[in-house]
Order: C-alpha cells, then structure tokens, then sequence
C-alpha cells in the first residue's frame, strides 16, 4: 500500500515559492479497500476525490446551487447536523476551497461540508468568479457578497448569523483572512465575524514572482493593498492558523506573517502545524479515511465552539 498524499501537478495550481505544483492520484485507501482513482485534465481532481471518500453520517447536504449573485459561479451549498434542536440556531462556517484563483467547485467539497457539520455547525461552500476572465479583487468581493447572503437568509436555515467563522484552504484561505481582517469589504457587518480558521494560507506574498500571483494580482496598481498582512491588526477576529510540516507550495512564513500582526494588534491567535503533511494533504486529512494524518476536523470545530461561545 502506498502512503496517500496528493502531488498536485496542474498548471493553474497555486506556488508561491516559485515551484511548480500538480497532482498525480494514486491509491486511495479506505480501510481496506483500494481505488485506483485516473483523472482526466478537464475534471478536478478533488471533485474525483469527493466521489471516492466515504462522508460524515452525522452531516447533510441541505440545500444546493442557492444563487447569492446574478454570475453563474456565484452559488453556494449548505450543510447541516442530521440531528441538531429544532429552536436552537447553529454556527455558521463559512468555507472556501483553494484553486490558484483560477480553478476549483464547491461539488468537490462534500467532504468538507458534511464533515464540519457533523460537528455541530450550518456549513455554507460557496464557488467564486475565478480567473482569468476575474482577477482581484473579484473573487473577494464575492465572498463579501457571501456573507451578506449569510446574514439575510442564514437563519432560515437554522443559523445564527451573529455567529460566523470564516475558513479556507489554500487561495481559500487568503479570500477568508482579507474578509477577516480588512473591513474594506463589509464594513460594519465584520462584527458577525467571530474567528478565522486558515488552511494552508498565503497571506503574505507580494511581489507577484511566480505565475499563479502575478495571473490574479498583478494587474492591481498597489500590490500591498492586496495582502492579509497589510490590513491585519486591532480589532480583527481571532484565527487559528493550521500549517503542514511538509507544505513546500504555500510556506510556514505566510502564517507567522499574518500572526505577528495580530499579535501587535492585540488578537489571539494561534499557529499549529501538522508534521509530514503536504500542501493538498491539508485539505484531504478533513476527510474520513485519512483523519488520522492530522486534527484539521477537530480542531476547527474546537476553535469554532469557543470563538462563538458553545464549548
């Protein structure tokens, strides 16, 4: 048996340290079962993965292709427990999956959906306008437009839209932290922003050096104004930053960045990093068969409960 970890080797891949990324799969074991999984280049890789892995039992898919925007990218999907109080609103999970700006569907991301809400949460998975017809900022006002949608439809779903951890993995990640801590987006309504939980994020990259930043960003006159760690200070949410040991596409660097600046802000935030776990294997250790690798599930949840007060 081969260990399972993904080598992501696509062009439109996010590398922000001048490599180049793809993706090969291998085997994908799940107890003791083997799945030669081939992908062709017009199908996501993760979409593929998603249909492999066995899901959480204790989450479900709730609603589909809600449109939040007029674009056809701009729909969401929502997740929720199979078993939560009827007269009891959930915390909200905001989660956008990563893709180099240019590539990514939520229907990739059941896993993630269903995973997170069986810990107790309303999970909302969006898509975005990707490039390269949209670059910066389209994919992040997107999200902010999310949000909007959240705070006026959430509760119809059962959630509490006082209550809304953002997340992300990979450029995910970065759509996450420049809603979370740069008020250029929402304005008042970043008050409903209780934490941010970033997966493997770029935060601090400029200068746009390799092609995946220079595509998306370097058309913006005022590259600073594009970085998380510009923005970042007093009065952000709190963040858990989670990291892989082994992540050689978006490094460790990119999250000790944004942390000093929350710090020197005053906002609680942490770091923790899983060793031997790659860029992509972030992401994939959310679902079942390789939870073992790393705590991702746990300990997003866990941030969650305690930034929005359900410990």
């Amino acid at each position: 048996m081969v260990p399972f970890d993904y080598a992501l080797n696509r062009t439109s891949s996010l590398n922000l340290e001048g490599r180049p990324m793809g993706l090969h799969i291998g085997w994908v074991a799940a107890g003791t079962c083997m799945v030669a999984a081939t992908v062709a280049a017009v199908f996501s890789p993760l979409l593929t993965f998603d249909m492999l892995v066995p899901k959480d039992a204790g989450g479900v898919k709730v609603a589909s292709s809600i449109s939040y925007g007029e674009g056809p990218r701009q729909k969401l999907d929502l997740y929720a427990p199979v078993h939560s109080a009827a007269n009891v609103k959930l915390p909200i999970i905001l989660f956008f999956y990563g893709g180099s700006w240019t590539s990514g569907t939520r229907n990739g991301y059941t896993f993630v959906g269903r995973a997170l809400a069986a810990q107790g949460f309303l999970v909302v998975i969006p898509d975005y306008r990707i490039g390269p017809a949209n670059l910066y900022p389209d994919f992040v006002k997107d999200g902010a437009s999310v949000i909007r949608w959240i705070l006026a439809h959430g509760r119809a779903y059962g959630g509490d839209t006082d209550d809304i951890v953002l997340s992300g993995h990979s450029a995910g990640a970065y759509i996450a932290a420049m809603l979370a801590v740069d008020d250029r987006w929402l304005g008042e309504d970043r008050n409903a922003i209780k934490g941010l939980v970033g997966i493997a994020g770029p935060y601090d990259f400029a200068p746009f050096d390799v092609p995946a930043s220079k595509a998306a960003f370097g058309k913006w006159p005022r590259p600073a104004e594009t970085q998380p760690v510009t923005w970042a200070g007093t009065g952000d949410p709190p963040a858990l930053l989670l990291v892989g040991g082994s992540d050689n596409i978006v490094r460790m660097r990119n999250s000790e960045a944004l942390a000093a600046k929350l710090r020197l802000g005053g906002v609680a935030v942490q770091i923790k990093r899983y060793p031997g776990i790659g860029h992509i294997g972030m992401v994939t250790a959310i679902a079942r068969p390789f939870r073992h690798r790393a705590d991702i599930v746990d300990d997003t949840a866990n941030f969650a409960r305690h930034v929005t007060a359900i410990e």
